[in-house]
């Protein structure tokens, strides 16, 4: 079996979607039933290439094709054309990293599903995602031969919304990092700042974040600093306005895109993480601050709840008094942040990419399969 598997979010700086695709393929690779099976990975651009490690990190060899993106996503999206074998010769099975069907001439096609969000807002996403992904989604996730989700949360939204059979819907989630030094103990510095890591965009919920720090340090003057990594957005500016006066400035910190090389120290100067989104297809940082033994505060929405389980503390985002209070309590009392460490760092142990690639390998059989049944 040849898969070729979409991995242009990975190309450039990797965000949740990029991560995800580039640990899921090197877990397959890795974790290939036969010696037969073959794994290549498609990337298109006009100006950005590969990192020359790449290829050798995941295990595959990458096939490059300078042509730009954009073009490219309208042909497959609007036009089924062309099949992707006239890009990366013959395939047998095809594997999206987004919602919309990759156009092929034989092989089974497989989509990624990472959430709904696109849906639920369309007025907050850009690009080809507003103009194609409302409009195409459900008609192309039912002639999916399977469909690939990170979470239990966003299989069912999925097999529900769009009317698809759960058999054709796995549940593929990421596996907990592996650190250099991190992950042996709690990691709950005295002196460590309150970290939030994600892009800063309207789902994330950053201004109830500000909100509730902003109230800390009205009641603790010596509350620690705030740090943000993660890229901004145009629809952030007015976050980003509010902390460079009073009396956010001096106290939070704009870090912009950390990659992931440099997470490990990130993480090791945070006394805990907070995620306060009102949607999440999985919530990766949660699970890498929880396998480094970084105390959680999570939003009580989306999967966060199915990720965090009882290792981390969940909270109403909408609820100032009740978010204000997980945060001080955390800060206040070690004891509480050095237990919480120890659950997270048990609950991240039960993510693997080894049971995450078992599944990806059974859904890649079972869409080849029904591709054939279907001529």
């Amino acid at each position: 079996m040849r898969v070729v598997i979409d991995y242009r979010p990975a190309l450039r700086s990797r965000t949740g979607v990029g991560e995800y695709m580039h640990g899921l393929a090197r877990a397959a690779v890795h974790q290939r039933p036969s010696d037969a099976d073959e794994i290549a990975l498609f990337t298109s651009s006009w100006r950005d290439r590969p990192s020359p490690g790449a290829s050798a990190d995941v295990g595959a060899p990458i096939i490059d094709r300078r042509v730009p993106v954009r073009l490219l996503n309208y042909l497959w999206h609007r036009q089924a054309w062309p099949p992707v074998e006239r890009l990366v010769g013959a395939a047998d099975v095809v594997h999206a990293a987004h919602p919309l069907l990759i156009p092929t001439a034989k092989a089974a096609q497989v989509v990624t599903i990472h959430d709904l969000y696109f849906l639920a807002h369309p007025e907050r996403t850009a690009a080809e995602i507003r103009r194609d992904y409302p409009a195409l989604a459900a008609r192309h996730a039912r002639r999916a031969d399977a469909i690939v989700v990170p979470s239990r949360y966003t299989g069912s939204l999925v097999s529900g919304t769009f009317s698809v059979p759960g058999e054709r819907v796995y549940v593929c989630s990421p596996g907990a990092p592996t650190w250099r030094t991190l992950g042996r103990q709690p990691n709950v510095p005295a002196d460590g700042y309150v970290l939030f890591v994600g892009t800063l965009e309207p789902r994330k919920n950053v201004g109830a974040l500000l909100d509730a720090y902003e109230r800390l340090l009205q009641r603790r003057p010596a509350t620690p600093d705030l740090v943000l990594a993660g890229r901004i957005t145009p629809d952030a500016e007015a976050w980003a306005e509010r902390w460079s006066r009073p009396p956010l400035s001096g106290h939070v910190r704009h870090l912009g895109y950390v990659p992931a090389e440099q997470r490990e120290d990130l993480l090791s100067g945070a006394r805990l993480l907070v995620l306060p989104s009102r949607d999440e297809g999985f919530g990766l940082p949660v699970l890498e601050a929880m396998s480094a033994g970084v105390p959680v505060v999570a939003a009580s929405r989306g999967s966060l709840p199915e990720v965090v389980g009882e290792a981390g503390v969940l909270v109403d985002p909408d609820d100032l008094d009740a978010f204000t209070a997980a945060l001080a309590r955390l800060l206040d009392d070690a004891a509480v942040a050095r237990d919480c460490a120890e659950r997270g760092l048990a609950r991240a142990r039960e993510f693997s990419w080894e049971r995450a690639a078992a599944t990806l390998w059974q859904a890649y059989g079972d869409a080849l399969r029904r591709r054939r049944e279907r001529g």
